[in-house]
């Protein structure tokens, strides 16, 4: 399949040298020309994306094309840092403020004045520690632990998460007025399986890679391994794709590498398959993900009827299955392929065609009893029913389930 590699001006280039990022999906190359863009500009920029996708470079190439290039960088782990001690890290803290403060101490925006604080997993921020930064961005201003001294700090914050932020503003986990202070510019960076053929541009890389640090034969793919890798869903993104390719360099050296071999390394649990985004159209991908709820109602109908044999069996004179069941699954044949319906009692099945319900009604049901399990989490939802969240609230706004 030909992929257009979309045209990139000489400062997404520099970029992407600079930083040693691989790849020419469309997605991609925005997300870079969006940072570029808005370098010059001292706003707050909030970097989205899921874990393991690169967000860590964003911020890089935000402030290296900033006038603010030649004063400190600093990149923070939000999430790596205990509750009780974030406060004096960020903003410093007094001698004596604390046991164990025995000496004054800088925090990161006061070490960083003048330069860029990349905050990593800010939705890991106590709330007591969001209040101090909404005062930093929108004043300046800041307090040591243990001080009464207001201090100013000239800084500029570029913020990254793998947390869908409104759903954790709406259970009050995140501030709202944070979340719209952090979030001036978003920069979205896709998750490698939207990335078509830049998934075999990296995996080459990363062979090569491991070759040259380890003087050890290079790997190659084969076709049906391409394949494979093409439409896997690599649930950990570049960070998962990188960890096997080097399993792969180390334990096959100078091998092509097959799809059977491949599927050695990838996890059994996560064995999902969904086309890439750039390497399919997008109605192949809803198919599957319908086949795979159907899967799942199909196993879920199984228990339940081996729950009702074992209640049968414990309590004597109970009918193992219900004179009237109100749901059961059948399976038939399309000329595609096998797809599970949820159909209405089996007796009834075989009278006509058209008592079925639709995929749509189907679909729908589906999608109500993995909200009500879940709570209305939809991004727990979505695991539950194995697809992604943007298809889920898609759905959910198509069927009128908010």
């Amino acid at each position: 399949m030909q992929v257009n590699i979309p045209d990139i001006s000489p400062e997404v280039a520099e970029a992407k040298r600079r930083f040693g990022i691989v790849g020419n999906a469309p997605a991609l190359i925005g997300a870079v020309t969006r940072a570029i863009q808005v370098a010059p500009i001292d706003l707050s920029v909030l970097v989205t994306g899921e874990s393991g996708t690169g967000k860590e470079f964003f911020p890089q190439i935000i402030h290296n094309f900033s006038p603010r290039k030649h004063s400190r960088y600093i990149a923070v782990n939000c999430g790596a840092i205990p509750e009780g001690t974030i406060d004096s890290e960020l903003f410093g803290h007094e001698k004596g403020s604390f046991t164990g403060a025995v000496a004054a101490r800088k925090g990161y925006f006061e070490e960083a004045d003048g330069g860029t604080i990349f905050l990593d997993e800010v939705a890991e921020l106590p709330l007591t520690t969001q209040a101090r930064l909404l005062r930093v961005l929108e004043s300046g201003e800041f307090l040591k632990v243990g001080s009464s001294t207001v201090q100013k700090t000239n800084i500029r914050v570029v913020a990254a998460t793998n947390v869908n932020m409104l759903e954790a503003v709406e259970a009050g986990r995140f501030r709202e007025d944070l979340y719209y202070r952090l979030s001036t510019v978003q920069i979205a960076v896709p998750p490698l399986r939207d990335r078509g053929s830049d998934i075999m541009l990296l995996a080459r890389k990363f062979a090569r890679d491991f070759s040259e640090r380890y003087s050890m034969p290079t790997i190659s793919f084969a076709d049906d391994a391409r394949t494979t890798m093409l439409h896997y869903r690599w649930p950990g993104n570049v960070r998962q794709l990188k960890n096997i390719v080097e399993q792969m360099a180390l334990f096959n050296p100078g091998e092509e590498i097959s799809a059977a071999v491949l599927e050695q390394y990838l996890p059994p649990a996560a064995m999902v398959y969904a086309p890439a985004t750039v390497s399919a159209p997008t109605s192949h991908r809803y198919e599957q993900e319908r086949e795979v709820v159907f899967n799942m109602l199909f196993r879920m109908q199984r228990e339940i009827d081996s729950l009702r044999r074992e209640i049968a069996e414990l309590a004597p004179g109970t009918p193992a299955v219900p004179a009237e069941m109100p749901c059961s699954l059948v399976k038939y044949t399309s000329p595609a392929t096998d797809i599970l319906q949820l159909t209405h009692p089996v007796q009834d099945v075989v009278e006509s065609d058209s008592e079925l319900p639709t995929l749509e009604q189907t679909e729908r049901e589906s999608i109500r009893v993995a909200l009500e399990k879940s709570g209305g989490r939809r991004k727990a939802a979505a695991r539950a029913l194995n697809i992604s969240e943007r298809t889920l609230y898609r759905k959910i706004k198509e069927y009128g389930l908010e």
